[in-house]
């Protein structure tokens, strides 16, 4: 777990802010005005709020903004007696907008945030104002999954049928660039040696590597379909699909098929905005900050 006054050569600015709702010390940074409309940011496999850190500033210039860390990322802890899989981390979600009383939310997620906000979403949708989706799928549009596996989760199979996915995984602390690369990171010229220690930081030995290390696998072993799908017919999907959304897509992921993501966004929300944006990669946060905060502020001023 990264020191609580880490600021990573004054890159990561911010106040950290803990909570234990969920039965662990959380991490979330909270900025903006206190009375400002909600945004959560979600992040997702092998990040954590660091991922935000330009989005941060533009944004909480007008809202409060909420970057949680899941359970084994960034400043969070990592318990080694919890079960690390999608249900849970919306489990933990929930009981830290339950502690924080938070109401009228705008998600902007990718990667894993997407199907964590799409869970959350499906079981409140009450509480969601407008979604932001990135390089990521809320899994349920009803889209047809391609035959082909993405670059990312072929080599996720490779090496757990060899048996040596855990401890390549394991040592994300070493090998975080050269993972997320295969993820599909394109901007090269952001890293640095304040970069790599940041994002290397929160894997010191494999027992903290433990979230990194299942998410994949709840995809590569469909853990986690069940529980997504589960409240497809409560009636709250029709409230999902109402909810203004839009989608911007890095078009060199090679985690999740553009065309998959993007069919299944348009299935949920025929008719709303999707922007494709060539020679961005996966973590689209660090290829066009810029572009990415300002389509999130204009579409939040067409939705009030």
């Amino acid at each position: 777990m990264i020191p609580a006054d880490e600021t990573f050569d004054g890159t990561w600015p911010f106040k950290p802010h803990f909570s234990t709702a969920a039965g662990f010390r959380q991490h979330y940074i909270d900025e903006g005005p206190a009375d400002g409309e909600i945004v959560i940011c979600l992040h997702g496999e092998p990040t954590w709020g660091y991922l935000y850190r330009n989005f941060i500033p533009p944004l909480s210039r007008h809202y409060r903004v909420i970057v949680p860390d899941h359970m084994g990322f960034g400043k969070s802890e990592t318990p080694q007696d919890r079960v690390y899989t999608l249900k849970t981390h919306v489990e933990n979600l929930e009981k830290l907008i339950d502690d924080l009383e938070l109401d009228n939310i705008t998600f902007v997620c990718q990667d894993w945030g997407g199907p964590i906000t799409g869970a959350y979403t499906i079981r409140h949708p009450e509480r969601v104002r407008r979604l932001v989706l990135m390089n990521t799928l809320f899994g349920y549009g009803g889209a047809t999954p391609p035959g082909e596996k993405t670059e990312w989760f072929r080599w996720i199979e490779k090496h757990e049928e060899a048996g040596t996915l855990r401890g390549i995984l394991g040592e994300l602390g070493s090998t975080v660039l050269s993972v997320m690369k295969i993820i599909g990171f394109q901007n090269s010229a952001a890293v640095d040696d304040t970069w790599i220690r940041a994002y290397s930081a929160p894997f010191p030995d494999r027992g903290s590597c433990i979230g990194g290390i299942e998410f994949p696998l709840d995809v590569h072993y469909a853990r986690f379909q069940e529980f997504v799908l589960a409240r497809l017919g409560t009636g709250t999907l029709e409230a999902v699909k109402a909810t203004p959304a839009m989608l911007a897509y890095g078009m060199e992921d090679r985690a999740i098929h553009p065309s998959w993501a993007m069919e299944d966004f348009r299935l949920l929300f025929p008719g709303a905005p999707i922007v494709e944006l060539p020679g961005v990669g996966h973590f689209c946060q660090e290829d066009a900050p810029g572009i990415l905060t300002a389509m999130i502020q204009q579409f939040m001023q067409m939705h009030p």
